[in-house]
């Protein structure tokens, strides 16, 4: 039985590590820097970025995501998600927690990176009314679109599914806007309300395709060991069920349901994301080394007050 266990949760921490064998020295590098980081211990991007609910707002923020034909083009004609999706999600997971853990200095130098990963992802796409149009990953409002779907994402996830957040809705999606200045987004949203309304102007630019039915598809069913697939099934259902109708319309998915029942999702969601919690550890490898830079940075502040 332990032998199973400790398989089960080497296969698990190799999914979210692109089976690294090893702590990445990017996670561990973060107890380096000199200031505590645009957020801290008791802000509301630690509680949501800290808990397990960005694994199920990570499912929801890429189907919302794909919506966007702009934005889904340049995945279909530049990403290799299909052939290395640990690798691509290993990558994204570099990105949240690097700006969520890190110094302000790994946080812009994290960002920075994306963005010139980014200046080569350009072309042209068929926008919602036939037209074809140019794209560019960088392109503002393509852009725009990405951190809106992120950031309801992760913000819905954690109300539905997590614990509470301090200063509520409003203060984790002004506290991430941060992440959008980090990207280069002008006026981010800096409450819940505000997001919702600028996610509304893109009601009319959203839409499906062939290109969205391929990434749902791959999104339903991706190459994930067996002892995960039954977990991921209802994290997936859990995801869907959380979407707004409009959205999950659109994307052709319906509620879970049995027969003409409606299946509640709250509770399988939860169990899910706490045993994978049992598997993964109560805090990590990032957080940790946050905290580590922090309490050494008190360390040295107090030294310094006192030799005054």
């Amino acid at each position: 039985m332990a032998n199973l266990f400790s398989t089960w949760r080497r296969q698990l921490i190799g999914t979210f590590s692109n089976n690294a064998t090893e702590i990445p020295q990017w996670e561990l590098a973060l107890a380096k820097g000199d200031d505590v980081g645009h957020f801290g211990p008791e802000s509301a991007v630690w509680a949501v970025h800290g808990s397990m609910t960005p694994i199920i707002a990570g499912i929801r923020a890429l189907l919302l995501q794909a919506l966007h034909p702009g934005a889904m083009a340049g995945v279909h004609d530049f990403s290799d998600y299909k052939n290395d999706p640990l690798g691509r999600l290993a990558g994204t997971i570099r990105w949240i927690f690097t700006v969520t853990y890190g110094d302000t200095t790994a946080a812009k130098s994290g960002s920075d990176w994306v963005l010139r990963l980014h200046e080569r992802v350009h072309g042209t796409y068929e926008d919602a009314a036939g037209q074809e149009r140019p794209y560019s990953a960088n392109d503002p409002e393509i852009a725009r679109w990405v951190h809106l779907a992120f950031t309801d994402a992760f913000l819905s996830s954690h109300q539905r599914f997590g614990g509470p957040i301090p200063g509520g809705p409003d203060a984790y999606v002004n506290e991430w806007a941060v992440a959008g200045e980090l990207m280069r987004i002008e006026d981010p949203p800096r409450s819940e309300k505000e997001m919702r309304a600028q996610m509304a102007t893109y009601d009319g630019e959203l839409r499906n395709s062939d290109y969205v039915r391929e990434a749902v598809g791959f999104l339903r069913r991706p190459p994930l060991p067996r002892s995960q697939l039954m977990g991921y099934r209802v994290l997936f259902a859990g995801a869907v069920a959380s979407l707004e109708p409009k959205h999950r319309e659109l994307l052709g998915l319906k509620e879970p349901r049995l027969g003409p029942f409606r299946v509640p999702m709250r509770l399988p969601v939860k169990a899910v994301l706490g045993v994978i919690r049992l598997g993964l550890g109560p805090m990590g490898p990032s957080e940790r080394s946050a905290r580590e830079r922090i309490e050494r940075l008190a360390t040295e502040g107090a030294g310094t007050s006192s030799g005054t």
